[in-house]
């Protein structure tokens, strides 16, 4: 690390004098030592996705947005979301920032994460703000529990244990509920935390089932937490993980659990949340007294507040990458103000938590052959997230097409959790774990007619480029291997997606064609192939990622789009 990112660390994590900068120079972990500032210190993370070791995680290069929102934060991708938030290229920040420079940067800083790191930095932060005589609330987004090798084994138990070795007081949800409800229902009674939850319901009477808030009496000021579960879980995931629940997105009744927040002495009202960004922002202005949005959900990190209305909006990140720290100067009948310090979660520079390692070498230790045995070596650089495309999702359409050539084409969900192999790296089974770690992973096959695939496309279009974010009730765009289309995002509903192309002929929406998909739903709208028995979509690419020994995924986007400038990223080894 030169002299000259570490300056950049000082601009972006706050100032230090002369003598402290010379003593930052010798040690990098001073750079986490904040001065005091305000009454309460906030340390929130989010959309973990039970990443429990370092590893590499790289930004979209694309976030293809309807028009009437372009421009603002969730949309911001590369060279624009350095511009907006006035980082140079090629520091600790724009690694956590942009896809831009992204092997480069990895192999300089290292990998993210790792849920010792995290631990460490927390205890550290709140010892510091703790020593100075003020208080701290620890705060976890939610999608924690899930999507990973040790998660997946362990039910998410490993997971609720590390919560409770860290300290977590509150969390929210949403991928947790995959576990199905009465796991879930267990594991949210073996937080010592608190789950916070104004729109987990019973679906029947519309009882809820969780507490809305908590007060927390800060000194002289009352500071309320309020929860927000992803409200469209039953839209997202197969309906009978959560039997007799409801989990609508409810304005009266946010606007009620504020309210009564207040009513009962709360000076300032803060927004745990995991609606996502977009969604945040609109519900900022239609929900009256709310101070503060911790969002989560869409993977954001926002590295000063978005100022909406009267609500501050803080996004928490995601894979481990960051720790916001938030410190509040309250006041009565709000918050003051605040100040955002983004703390990079860099597993080579930072100093582990000894019990935390223990506790992850002994809960790894049954399962240590299985997640750590290399399988292949990538030759090229392996990503998820974006709007449209990844060389993952084209990975898994070449696995599939291989070992069933007769499938047309391969639908593979947008999720947007799902870790990144640099190039030269060996693919572990704990790797597809963080890519494909569903808990309702099986591969289907079946028969679509040219008309549904178009349909379905199109509807799909529909959810991810609708300008309201009330109606967004999803993640990215599913990618269709097999497959080429024309996308125009502003076109009106039902006219988005043009020129579709399977095997290199136009599409025939009388034709019946073989479709493979995992992850999802869409298996139920065709009719199943005769004879195939589905297996977990991991076990299909191990099986070819063994066969192969060494694979190479060159960024080939089957999709074109139109009024915007797609982009793949750099190619390098």
């Amino acid at each position: 690390m030169n002299r000259r990112e570490l300056l950049f660390w000082l601009s972006a994590l706050g100032g230090l004098g002369p003598k402290a900068l010379a003593q930052v120079l010798e040690n990098p972990s001073r750079l986490y030592e904040l001065p005091p500032y305000g009454n309460v210190t906030l340390l929130y993370f989010s959309d973990l996705h039970g990443q429990a070791f370092p590893h590499y995680f790289m930004e979209p290069p694309n976030l293809i947005a309807p028009k009437p929102l372009m421009g603002r934060p969730g949309y911001l991708t590369g060279e624009a979301i350095l511009r907006y938030y006035g980082v140079e290229r090629k520091t600790p920040l724009a690694y956590l920032l942009s896809y831009l420079d992204f092997v480069e940067l990895a192999k300089a800083f290292g990998p993210i994460g790792g849920l010792s790191a995290l631990t460490a930095l927390i205890r550290r932060q709140k010892a510091q703000v703790e020593a100075e005589g003020g208080r701290v609330l620890v705060l976890d987004g939610g999608d924690t529990w899930t999507n990973s090798g040790l998660s997946l084994l362990t039910q998410g138990e490993a997971i609720v244990d590390w919560q409770n070795l860290v300290g977590v007081d509150h969390m929210v949800s949403h991928w947790e509920w995959t576990l199905g409800r009465e796991r879930a229902e267990a594991l949210f009674k073996k937080l010592k935390g608190e789950h916070l939850s104004y729109n987990v319901v019973d679906e029947l009477f519309g009882d809820p089932l969780y507490p809305a808030y908590r007060i927390h009496q800060m000194g002289r000021y009352a500071l309320a937490i309020v929860g927000a579960t992803y409200p469209y879980v039953k839209v997202s995931h197969p309906e009978e993980f959560t039997e007799g629940l409801s989990f609508a997105l409810d304005v009266r009744r946010l606007q009620e659990a504020v309210d009564q927040a207040r009513a009962e002495g709360a000076d300032a009202v803060v927004l745990l949340s995991h609606n996502g960004l977009q969604l945040d922002a609109a519900l900022a202005e239609r929900v009256k007294g709310i101070d503060l949005i911790l969002s989560g959900h869409t993977h954001d990190l926002t590295p000063s507040p978005w100022r909406v209305g009267k609500t501050w909006i803080v996004a928490g990140s995601a894979a481990g990458k960051a720790l916001m720290r938030v410190d509040l100067k309250l006041t009565k009948g709000g918050i003051a103000n605040l100040r955002l310090r983004i703390l990079p979660v860099l597993a080579r520079h930072l100093p582990g938590a000894p019990d935390v390692e223990a506790f992850l070498e002994k809960t790894l230790a049954p399962h240590r052959q299985h997640l750590l045995e290399p399988l292949a070596v990538s030759e090229s650089l392996l990503y998820k997230r974006d709007t449209l495309y990844s060389t993952w999702d084209e990975l898994v359409g070449q696995a599939v097409k291989a070992l069933y050539p007769e499938v047309d084409l391969v639908f593979s969900p947008a999720v947007r959790w799902g870790t990144t192999i640099l190039p030269g790296q060996a693919i572990t089974r704990d790797h597809l774990y963080a890519y494909l770690g569903f808990t309702y992973p099986d591969l289907y096959l079946f028969w679509l007619r040219g008309e549904q695939i178009r349909n379905t496309l199109e509807d799909i279009a529909s959810n991810v480029f609708t300008p309201d974010p009330f109606y967004q009730q999803g993640g990215d765009v599913s990618r269709v291997y097999g497959l080429r289309y024309v996308l125009d995002p502003d076109a009106p509903v039902g006219k988005r997606i043009r020129e579709v192309e399977v095997g290199g002929k136009p599409l025939d929406p009388n034709r019946r064609y073989l479709a493979a998909s995992y992850g999802g739903r869409l298996q139920r709208v065709g009719e199943a192939k005769a004879g195939y028995e589905p297996r977990p979509i991991y076990q299909v690419l191990e099986e070819y990622l063994k066969a192969a020994g060494r694979i190479r995924v060159l960024p080939k986007p089957n999709v074109r789009v139109l009024g915007r400038n797609y982009r793949v990223p750099e190619v390098s080894s």
